[in-house]
């Protein structure tokens, strides 16, 4: 419990009405794989259920498919997604989840909120 504590303070929920889903501060190394088979490393800046966004120092296309590599508070993942949006050089990615993909996603997002929660007390 207080190693949970500790690191309560990392994670902290963007509030922003207009989304889905809460959107939680992470920040891991990010691998890119593009289709074309480059390798593009990133680092995140936060998650939600349904994407994350990130800062890359290369030029990605709106609407391109990726893959994406990083770590999750319960295992590192490797999932497709798409470029949804570009500001500078922060991207916003949209997951492309299968069953198990999305319950693991869920599942450390629950886990995000709660550490949020325990930070709050």
């Amino acid at each position: 419990m207080d190693q949970e504590k500790s690191l309560a303070g990392v994670f902290t929920q963007i509030p922003d009405e207009k989304r889905r889903h809460a959107r939680f501060s992470w920040k891991v190394p990010l691998r890119i794989h593009c289709r074309s088979g480059e390798l593009i490393f990133g680092r995140t800046v936060d998650i939600s259920e349904s994407g994350i966004s990130a800062i890359i120092p290369l030029d990605l296309i709106a609407g391109q498919a990726v893959e994406l590599g990083f770590q999750l508070p319960s295992r590192a993942i490797s999932l497709q997604a798409t470029v949804k949006n570009q500001t500078a050089f922060r991207y916003g990615f949209e997951f492309v989840l299968g069953h198990e993909e999305r319950e693991i996603i869920m599942h450390d997002c629950r886990e995000l909120r709660s550490l949020v929660k325990i930070g709050e007390k």
